[in-house]
């Protein structure tokens, strides 16, 4: 296991800058996840820590060394990509094995690594296969194994789900997260989906046009974000945001006078008979997924506001209602959207 910390890092390509100056500490047997939309940077400052990407200035600290100027080889670190990258022609256990056998370690020691790695991954009976017998989500394990046989100082994961149908990631989630509980190794794992995040990080670092616009744990950046981006970004419907001004909004006590956006999550909202909540919409849609039900209501000039209610409802398209939002779980942003408190 490893620490790792990220010193005013920047990546500079030319005149364009894409990492803007990141400062962030990684304790020893962390899981931390990246997230952010397409084009946020998130897979650059991972192949920077791994020394793929040569950072342009600041320092990258592993194990309280400097390792900015290191080459990949030297930093003690392993990386998985989306791509297995697997060896066709090798077995499972050769290509578990294979840079122990580049390194020239002795056969009984590679052995006894690779059977202890397959324990863990549960590919003991897929050894003697090839990759082309294998599911995606084995040959992900595989890709996994072939990283813990070199006993790195940390992983790297460079979304690993992504080629992976729906059933099959929820399972490598899963996955993942025991073999997080196993090794107690430190982990950095790039995503784009926010589920993976929330579910597996210990803490999240959310990143926005390469700047890190919030750290914390799923939980505290899910009921207290820092800002409009981290709150719309964190959780699934995302949040409501309209503006605080909105003339249908009606509210026990006056919003701050620097309040210019109101959020509220779908959970936090219950519907009733118009008239009884905050705010009176029109049902717009409604999207049935079993256990919820997401009913889309027109709220004036509030906008379509989402409210993730039980599975079974009565409710129809057009028919009038009034959202009524649980009490403490409403979110206020100022004009720069900045969050405030309320």
């Amino acid at each position: 296991m490893a620490s790792i910390e990220l010193k005013s890092v920047e990546k500079w390509y030319g005149e364009a800058q894409v990492i803007k100056g990141v400062d962030l500490s990684i304790e020893e047997g962390e899981f931390i996840i990246f997230v952010g939309p397409s084009g946020c940077g998130k897979s650059t400052l991972l192949r920077m820590i791994a020394g793929l990407e040569e950072t342009s200035r600041g320092q990258i600290i592993i194990a309280d060394k400097d390792a900015t100027a290191e080459p990949p080889a030297r930093r003690g670190l392993a990386m998985v990509f989306q791509s297995y990258a697997l060896y066709p022609h090798m077995s499972v256990r050769e290509n578990m094995g294979f840079s122990l056998k580049a390194a020239g370690v002795p056969k009984t020691d590679m052995d006894a690594k690779v059977d202890e790695a397959a324990r863990v991954l549960k590919l003991e009976p897929l050894l003697d296969r090839r990759p082309k017998d294998l599911s995606g989500g084995q040959r992900q394990r595989v890709a996994i194994g072939r990283s813990i046989v070199r006993d790195p100082t940390a992983f790297l994961f460079d979304e690993p789900l992504s080629n992976l149908d729906a059933a099959l990631r929820v399972e490598m989630r899963y996955e993942i997260a025991k073999l997080h509980q196993s090794l107690k190794s430190t982990m950095i794992y790039v995503t784009h989906d926010q589920v993976e995040a929330m579910t597996l990080a210990d803490r999240i670092v959310v990143l926005e046009a390469g700047r890190v616009s919030q750290v914390g744990s799923p939980r505290e950046l899910y009921e207290n974000p820092g800002n409009l981006f981290v709150a719309q970004f964190i959780g699934s419907p995302k949040m409501n945001v309209f503006p605080a001004n909105t003339p249908e909004l009606r509210l026990p006590t006056p919003l701050p006078p620097n309040a210019a956006h109101f959020g509220i999550r779908p959970e936090h909202i219950t519907l009733g008979a118009p008239g009884s909540g905050q705010i009176d919409g029109t049902v717009d849609v409604l999207e049935y997924l079993g256990a919820d039900t997401y009913v889309i209501a027109d709220c004036g000039s509030a906008g379509k506001l989402t409210i993730r209610g039980h599975g079974e409802t009565s409710l129809a398209p057009g028919q009038s209602v009034s959202l009524a939002f649980e009490d403490g779980k409403t979110h206020l942003f100022d004009e720069a959207g900045l969050a405030l408190r309320y």
